[in-house]
């Protein structure tokens, strides 16, 4: 017997026609480019959305072509994740801090039509046009109908959007059709396309959407969501999407991610809850305590992309009053895991609350997680055996654009090191590439980074393993300190200590002035390798 309940496709387009129609006139508030403030609504978004879609069918954009955008978080961004994608065409979401390179291979590669640029942007669309010759045209997006002059010839998106009219109905076509293209950041090889379809984003939208995920950040009161996480990774950990979806006002800091400019937008705009990688939440938090300030508004931290140190949690939640909900994703998996915490855990001191909100969150609805050593036998959710994570369900990637995914029956292998719980909880180790393998056995980098993290004098630490004579590889500690501290390689060994065992305390203690980051915020391990590809290890000369 089949049911009868009316059916439809899950489109990205209902999540805009939905904020129109009920949050119409919760604002957007965006950073220019240019470092103005603008404001408008899901209303105008949408209208606006509708305009695009007709200018850029004009410009001769059919459904399937990819329409690139070089930008960061901004509202001109935010309307092409509609305009865009409702149309039926699919937005390439490129990301700016990938070499020339890496750029011109993706943009040929995807086979991008048309790319949106902004002022920011301008001078890499310049370097790269003559290696891209399969894009038609470039679109400038600014405030000022007026394009800069330039050795392109630029379209004002402005002017064409002023064109059209919004008398035009959003077309309907499969849920399967892909809506937006997301390329792995490539730190080790070419990048890789991962294609959203349509049903995917909706899926994923409506998981992190949840009363046990930003949704359960809702209250009578008004809430301001900003994603600090780019638009072109993981399109601001799907933010995008959620926050139209469950009516957040959106707030978008553009491209200055400085620590003093997200805290002027954050108190002027009153932001409630704001997502980003651990680094800019230590750069935030230090800005805070080092000018006597405050966020009264905000009420939630939404960690990812690596695991914070635990005195980064503390400070947040003890000195700051910001709760701290703590997930895991990735390019080819967005919405996998919650921020929900397990039974019991409201009633457990402060330190275990703390030890829990360093792992990973729990398994999502839709998606399964399950461990493997390396002869792919399937381990125990006992928090004790830790193997290779594989993912699989409806928002997790079964292939690359044009390559195969590392797929093994029906799975796929994320890359990372973990932990589960019989409670589903995740507890990541390390990145495969990154765990260090010394005397047979494993050391997580990212455990003695976050330990020496909490050393009052360390502002960033990163681990890698360096090659010994003995056990293959041991830790070296490579360690930014702070601009008024001092600590010696001895002192951070000796504080170290207690946090672990004897044999994964690092042989080495470098300083560096500053480490190499992704575009993410992550330390680039690829980078700091190659840094220290001659380093001899003191304790093996």
């Amino acid at each position: 017997m089949r049911g009868l309940m009316m059916d439809a496709p899950l489109l990205v387009t209902s999540i805009i026609e939905h904020a129109a129609r009920i949050h119409g006139t919760t604002e957007v508030v965006a950073r220019t480019p240019e470092g103005g403030i603008h404001r408008t609504t899901y209303g105008e978004v949408h209208s606006r959305a509708k305009r695009l879609a007709k200018a850029l069918a004009a410009l001769g954009v059919q459904p399937g072509d990819r329409v690139g955008s070089l930008a960061w978080n901004t509202h001109h961004h935010f309307e092409l994740f509609y305009g865009v994608s409702c149309s039926g065409a699919v937005l390439h979401t490129i990301n700016p801090r990938l070499f020339d390179e890496q750029l011109t291979y993706i943009v040929n590669h995807a086979e991008d039509s048309w790319i949106c640029v902004d002022a920011g942007t301008l001078p890499i669309a310049e370097r790269i046009a003559p290696s891209v010759p399969g894009v038609k045209g470039w679109i400038y997006m600014s405030v000022d109908p007026e394009p800069p002059g330039s050795r392109l010839k630029l379209l004002s998106y402005e002017k064409l959007l002023a064109a059209q009219d919004d008398d035009f109905a959003w077309p309907t076509f499969d849920e399967r059709q892909a809506s937006v293209i997301c390329y792995t950041s490539g730190t080790t090889g070419q990048p890789k396309g991962v294609v959203n379809t349509h049903r995917s984003t909706i899926l994923s939208a409506l998981v992190m959407s949840t009363a046990d995920m930003i949704g359960g950040y809702r209250s009578g009161m008004r809430e301001a969501v900003m994603p600090i996480a780019p638009m072109f990774h993981g399109n601001g950990w799907q933010m995008v999407y959620t926050a139209p979806l469950s009516g957040h006002a959106l707030v978008l800091p553009g491209r200055n991610f400085e620590p003093d400019k997200l805290y002027e937008l954050m108190a002027a705009e009153r932001v409630t809850m704001a997502a980003c990688v651990p680094t800019v939440w230590i750069t935030l938090v230090d800005h805070l305590d080092r000018n006597n300030l405050k966020l009264p508004s905000m009420r939630a931290a939404l960690v990812a992309g690596t695991t914070p140190p635990r005195a980064l949690v503390e400070a947040l939640e003890q000195r700051h009053g910001i709760e701290v909900a703590h997930c895991w994703g990735m390019t080819e998996a967005l919405g996998v895991t919650k921020t929900s915490m397990p039974p019991g855990f409201l009633d457990a001191p402060f330190d275990k609350r703390v030890d829990q909100k360093l792992r990973q969150g729990r398994v999502a609805f839709s998606t399964q997680l399950r461990i493997v050593d390396d002869d792919g036998e399937v381990l125990p959710n006992d928090g004790v055996a830790f193997g290779h994570l594989q993912a699989k369900g409806p928002l997790v990637t079964g292939a690359y654009l044009k390559h195969e995914a590392p797929i093994s029956d029906g799975w796929l292998q994320t890359g990372d090191v973990a932990k589960l719980h019989a409670d589903g909880t995740v507890e990541l180790v390390d990145r495969s590439k990154d765990v260090i393998k010394s005397g047979g056995e494993w050391i997580s980098s990212a455990a003695i980074e976050g330990a020496a993290m909490g050393h009052p004098a360390v502002a960033l630490a990163a681990v890698i393993g360096i090659p010994h004579p003995r056990w293959q590889e041991r830790p070296l500690l490579v360690v930014v300190r702070r601009p008024d501290k001092q600590v010696t390689a001895p002192e951070l060994i000796e504080f170290l200590k207690p946090s672990m065992a004897s044999w994964w305390l690092p042989t080495d203690v470098t300083f560096v002035e500053a480490l190499p980051l992704t575009a993410t915020g992550k330390v680039h391990k690829v980078t700091l390798r190659q840094q220290f590809k001659d380093y001899v290890s003191v304790a093996a000369a």
